[in-house]
């Protein structure tokens, strides 16, 4: 929105020539007092140094100056600069921090540092003994201003976006939780949160679990998520129709039984996604070559950075190569198992099945032109995909899962997921719960991906801890963004107003 996210403030350092200052013993406490230091620490500073060392940096320039005018020799004064960050913890993980001499250490600000950084000049001077310059000879280099970074998250709903998350995470006892939001036709991503969360103006306060953007850095399997692309796969194929009938009762393969949390007996395919049957998916998978899911798998991005937040930065995931699978794999990777992947690689897929089958890049920079024809690329069939995102709209209704994640006013597709964690290569009682949806179904303008780890209050499911989420962000997105609503009428009926802005 053109408003600054980090900024660069004034601040004076302290340094201190020691050979030059060693002399001043007499002045040491009143130097100390100053700096709000003992003596003994004042002299740890000094030990073993050369000609430079610092005292104290960071300090406001009217403390600084306050030193200064002690007028102590081999005391000066250096103009630094100081990372802020208006927005503090709601923006935390995306844009990183900087150390104390200003250089990127996580997030954006190490991924774009040598763009933000710019160059210091160079100037050939004459010094008098004490090292102060008296004169200035020549210009030798101009110095280069760091370039302004514009990003494409709009603050607006970055902070309705991480309200929603803090709330969900806290009311379900979760260890930990991550969003993010996309625009369908920029590929551009206006909102990326997570939780728990710290203040980055605040380093103390700093440590691993408050700094990971785990949008990017978490990998997860995607449970049911997945399960449109499985149906996708299978009307692009012909052999398949909205209408097919399917029995899904359990199922055997070789020693392994594939079963769904009821049994739903004869569902058509419509159903297999909104009941989400696995062995609904894993018949239609079965149906065609694993090589074809694979195929699949690797085209919407998955096992692959996606490269918005630079070298190193994200987890690829895991998509083992199909000849690897067997039959109980082919099944496993039909319903959302057997591979990991963060929930932006998700996101992007999502925006495939909203963007009717064409996959854009992602870009966490505000784009100057939308995607061109070169951009993009055909991923799956346009009349597969809308028939894919009417069967996810029976999902957020009376008759799917996820009807928590409904909207007022819009129509909603999505799809819930539901995912057993691994550790030491077994499957245990903890879940990750997942909600990846799109509005307005009629012509999609947002993806949106939930994800909640580890919830503890009770529930679980994607469409009970995910889904309220992307509830209570995507109406007021839509608001702020002016999308025209699909029912007017009964928007104004729940009291959807119009929204301009947000708060944490």
């Amino acid at each position: 929105n053109g408003e600054p996210l980090a900024v660069s403030s004034p601040v004076d350092s302290i340094w201190v020539d020691p050979r030059e200052f060693l002399g001043q013993r007499d002045r040491w406490p009143q130097l100390a007092a100053a700096l709000e230091m003992t003596v003994a620490e004042l002299e740890q500073k000094l030990a073993g140094r050369g000609r430079f060392a610092w005292l104290r940096r960071h300090l406001a320039p009217s403390a600084a100056q306050r030193v200064l005018d002690l007028d102590i020799p081999g005391v000066y004064g250096r103009r630094e600069y100081r990372r802020y960050y208006p927005d503090a913890e709601v923006t935390s993980h995306l844009l990183g921090f900087t150390d104390i001499d200003d250089a990127g250490q996580e997030g954006l600000e190490k991924a774009f540092e040598s763009q933000l950084r710019g160059a210091l000049g160079q100037k050939r001077v004459i010094q008098d003994r004490l090292g102060r310059v008296v004169a200035e000879v020549e210009n030798l280099r101009a110095p280069q201003p760091g370039q302004t970074l514009t990003l494409s998250i709009d603050r607006r709903l970055q902070y309705l976006a991480y309200r929603a998350l803090k709330t969900a995470v806290l009311q379900n006892r979760a260890s930990a939780g991550a969003a993010v939001i996309v625009d369908v036709r920029s590929g551009e991503i206006l909102a990326m949160v997570n939780q728990p969360a710290g203040n980055p103006n605040n380093r103390a306060e700093l440590h691993g679990d408050l700094l990971r953007n785990r949008a990017i850095t978490d990998v997860c399997e995607p449970g049911s998520t997945a399960k449109p692309f499985t149906v996708a796969m299978g009307l692009e194929s012909g052999k398949w129709t909205p209408g097919t009938r399917v029995n899904t009762a359990p199922m055997r393969i070789g020693r392994y039984t594939v079963h769904d949390t009821h049994n739903y007996k004869t569902l058509d395919v419509t159903g297999i996604i909104s009941k989400s049957s696995n062995v609904g998916v894993t018949k239609i998978a079965l149906s065609l070559p694993a090589e074809r899911l694979w195929q699949l798998y690797k085209n919407l991005g998955f096992g692959t950075p996606t490269g918005v937040a630079g070298k190193d930065s994200e987890q690829a995931g895991v998509l083992r190569h199909f000849s690897k699978w067997a039959e109980i794999g082919h099944a496993n990777h039909s319903f959302g198992y057997g591979f990991s992947l963060t929930i932006l690689q998700l996101a992007q897929a999502y925006t495939v099945l909203a963007a009717d089958g064409v996959r854009r890049p992602l870009t966490l920079v505000k784009r100057e032109q939308p995607p061109g024809p070169a951009d993009e690329r055909r991923v799956l069939a346009a009349s597969a995909v809308r028939q894919v995102r009417a069967m996810m709209e029976h999902v957020v209704s009376r008759e799917g899962t996820g009807l928590k994640a409904s909207v007022p006013g819009y129509r909603v597709a999505g799809k819930t997921g539901t995912a057993r964690k691994l550790s030491g290569g077994r499957y245990t009682n903890r879940y990750f719960a997942l909600f990846a949806g799109m509005a307005p179904a009629s012509n999609p303008r947002l993806v949106m991906v939930v994800l909640i780890d580890e919830p503890k209050g009770g529930a679980y499911y994607g469409g009970t801890v995910a889904a309220p989420v992307f509830s209570a962000t995507m109406g007021g997105a839509l608001r702020i963004l002016n999308v025209t609503p699909d029912d007017l009428p009964n928007l104004r009926l729940a009291g959807g107003g119009p929204t301009t802005s947000a708060t944490p």
